[in-house]
């Protein structure tokens, strides 16, 4: 099988600091990665710099099928101030295709129309996106990735918050895009959402482990990335995450903000 990613030697520095270093990584095409770690492991930072918004510092990135990349922000990253209506909010998935000067052809109607009805948002689409609750508007942001048709998709903590509907819209529409043969990489905070990939990458600002879920999400390897925050019920209990910012984002990790934590959103 082709891979989608190659990753060799990548390192990611913000000023002097270094974000994320040693990554060697490879995603082959139609399978999904899974990229798990503490607040400022250099989680978005990955994805980041594999949709070329991040610069590397060090290594390569290289997608050998040369497929477009869409990368869905987390909606806490959209202006509520936007006087902007669903539909058109999906409908700029579009224009990587189409340039900003051109008209929609039919093509691209059908896209936009394709991607909310999998979301289950047709019915908003005429709806003002800062009117929307915060599961509907990371839903939003999910169709507005769909719709761009890229063979690999990069999904920054895509259901993290969010309600029981929402949230199981979009890991739906994922498992579509898998079956469709396409290729994504998510980061999450959620053991259970990992364990649903082919793979998983633990980094704590580096590579922990990389492989299949069963052996990446031990208590051994979880420790050694989470620290004291990997909590075990019981004998034989499940383990648990005990994280006090569950809700967060990574993308304080930007030269331009004078800290250079993550900030926790709560966006409830």
């Amino acid at each position: 099988m082709a891979d989608a990613l190659t990753i060799r030697g990548l390192e990611v520095r913000y000023g002097d600091r270094v974000a994320l270093t040693d990554v060697d990584l490879d995603v082959p095409a139609g399978t999904s990665l899974a990229v798990i770690g503490p607040n400022g492991s250099g989680k978005s930072t990955l994805l980041r710099a594999v949709a070329g918004l991040a610069e590397p510092t060090a290594g390569t990135i290289a997608r050998p099928g040369s497929g477009t990349v869409a990368m869905v922000l987390q909606s806490t990253e959209v202006d509520r101030s936007l006087p902007i209506s669903v539909r058109d909010t999906v409908g700029l998935g579009r224009y990587p295709r189409v340039g900003l000067l051109r008209r929609f052809a039919a093509a691209d109607r059908a896209a936009i129309a394709a991607s909310l009805d999998r979301l289950d948002i047709a019915d908003l689409a005429n709806r003002q996106l800062h009117h929307l609750s915060g599961g509907q508007r990371q839903r939003v942001m999910v169709a507005q990735g769909l719709a761009q048709e890229a063979d690999l998709l990069l999904l920054d903590e895509p259901v993290t918050g969010l309600d029981l509907v929402s949230r199981q819209a979009i890991l739906d529409a994922v498992d579509a895009e898998l079956a469709a043969g396409r290729t994504v990489v998510t980061t999450t905070h959620d053991l259970d959402d990992a364990r649903r990939c082919d793979q998983v990458l633990l980094v704590a600002g580096r590579p922990v482990a990389l492989g299949p879920p069963a052996e990446v999400l031990r208590d051994d390897a979880l420790r050694r990335a989470f620290g004291s925050q990997v909590v075990r019920l019981g004998a034989d209990g499940d383990l648990l995450l005990d994280d006090p910012h569950h809700d967060h984002h990574d993308h304080a990790e930007h030269p331009d903000h004078p800290r250079h934590t993550d900030q926790p959103h709560h966006h409830h």
